[in-house]
């Protein structure tokens, strides 16, 4: 089974994690969280998620991890001014393996330079970001480049799980 990098910081959108996750778990992936300080919670924007980072992303090797997860919500915006996090998904983006973007998610790809020549749907408040890193904008519920899978809110959740679950299998 794979195992999956969930990269994430306070406020996230708690669907966005929480949905994904337990899809990944009931199908036997294992789910291991990364962000700015290890043993630090972190909590959803609605307060009804809490999530203690296993390792920090200073200390994770993208070669240990088989995907990596970033849910929306201000996570995505907390993680790109953290230079650690941000070096993390440039190095996890090299290796090819797949990265799974709903919602604000982009923004850290975006920081992270390394959009350029893809193709991807996000909310529509990171459209201009996209467009601005060199990449193509799609208003579509899932956008699928090679091993690139996005969506654009919680709303398009089931058709994101059901393809981010493809790419694990």
């Amino acid at each position: 089974m794979a195992k999956v990098a969930v990269i994430i910081d306070d406020l996230f959108e708690d669907v966005e994690y929480s949905k994904p996750v337990e899809a990944y778990k009931k199908a036997g992936h294992e789910i291991i969280h990364i962000g700015v300080k290890e043993g630090k919670k972190v909590y959803g924007k609605k307060d009804n998620t809490e999530v203690i980072i296993d390792k920090a992303a200073k200390d994770a090797d993208p070669e240990e991890f088989d995907a990596l997860l970033v849910p929306g919500g201000y996570s995505p915006d907390h993680l790109r001014a953290n230079d650690d996090a941000v070096e993390f998904t440039k190095k996890f983006a090299e290796t090819n393996k797949p990265i799974f973007l709903i919602c604000h998610a982009a923004q850290l790809l975006v920081t992270a330079d390394v959009l350029k020549g893809r193709i991807l749907t996000g909310y529509k408040a990171v459209i201009q970001d996209i467009k601005n890193a060199g990449a193509e904008y799609q208003d579509k519920e899932v956008v699928i480049d090679d091993n690139l899978v996005s969506s654009r809110h919680p709303g398009d959740l089931p058709i994101f799980i059901e393809e981010t679950l493809k790419k694990l299998n």
